[in-house]
């Protein structure tokens, strides 16, 4: 009992040394993710700057100069900032009537078909590769990279659109370009993502290929469907090279009008001598056919551009 005692004493005589405190490891974060100084705010802003002028004062110009007048232009040696006098002439005489209405008519019904029939087939694929067991899927899968690695030439391509008897046919334009293989890629990766627990409970349920499909699938992959929408509906209507191979002139797209008026100097049989008695200015015309071309897309991407990120990156990183 007393040397339990004495025991006790001795530990309590004993100077307390303080337990060194273990010191955590400082995480480093990446650069990105650190607070920007004020030069590289600066520079940012400086570069943004740079950006959008290059963007702005361009599309500025071609505004300017389809609604100045002839007179304008030509004195302005073809171009215009800012017009003094502005007007629509160059717009009315385009739209009154004539190959480039037709040719708008042509490219919104082919970027409209185009779009749905590339969508459907694109997304029925891409669900087919996605499911594991699928007869014939890694062989199919390994075909179509192929194609991408290894894509077909004109000189076949157009063999191929001939013997099929689709020249001068709006099929031309849409039948070899029907599946983009980057967008097929994206939706497989996207549908792979989505949890195998769903699949198994809608089975579960009675639901078959087709009810997953419409009912669980799709629902969750607007973002990606929208932005694969985007892409195809932006191809679609900007095709003039295929236009240029299998269509005659009277069935032309937009985008294939546009570019024989900006580079073959073509000129609307409406424009004629300007006030002075010199050559009106084909630029006028030339811009405004270029704005119709234009704005469409730049009035429905802002509506698509959230979905993006989300889309494109969740696609890629998945697959």
């Amino acid at each position: 009992m007393s040397s339990t005692i004495s025991h006790k004493a001795a530990a309590l005589r004993k100077p307390h040394t303080p337990r060194r405190r273990r010191r955590t490891p400082q995480v480093v974060r990446p650069t990105w993710m650190e607070r920007p100084r004020p030069l590289t705010k600066a520079a940012k802003g400086v570069a943004v700057t740079v950006v959008l002028a290059l963007v702005l004062i361009p599309f500025l110009v071609i505004v300017s100069t389809s609604l100045a007048s002839n007179r304008e232009v030509v004195d302005n040696g073809g171009w215009v900032l800012w017009p003094t006098d502005p007007t629509l002439r160059a717009y009315r005489t385009i739209l009154s009537g004539g190959i480039v209405t037709k040719a708008l008519g042509v490219s919104v019904g082919l970027t409209l078909a185009g779009t749905l029939f590339s969508l459907a087939c694109t997304t029925f694929l891409a669900y087919a590769l996605a499911r594991p067991g699928v007869f014939g899927g890694k062989p199919v899968l390994l075909l179509i990279l192929f194609t991408f690695l290894f894509p077909p030439g004109m000189i076949p391509a157009f063999l191929l659109v001939k013997g099929m008897g689709m020249m001068d046919t709006y099929t031309a334009l849409i039948a070899p370009v029907l599946i983009n293989v980057f967008n097929l890629i994206v939706l497989r990766g996207f549908f792979q993502g989505i949890p195998e627990e769903l699949y198994e409970a809608a089975r579960l349920d009675g639901a078959s290929d087709w009810q997953i499909l419409w009912r669980v699938v799709l629902p969750l992959s607007k973002a990606a469907l929208a932005v694969v929408s985007l892409f195809y509906a932006v191809s679609y209507w900007n095709a003039w090279f295929h236009a240029s191979i299998y269509m005659e002139s009277g069935h032309w797209p937009l985008s294939q009008v546009l570019r024989t008026y900006v580079i073959g100097g073509s000129q609307i049989a409406d424009t004629g001598l300007s006030e002075a008695g010199q050559v009106s200015a084909p630029q006028t015309t030339q811009m405004a056919v270029l704005v119709i071309a234009t704005v469409p897309i730049l009035l429905v991407y802002p509506f698509l551009q959230k979905y993006f990120t989300k889309g494109v990156l969740t696609g890629a990183i998945k697959s």
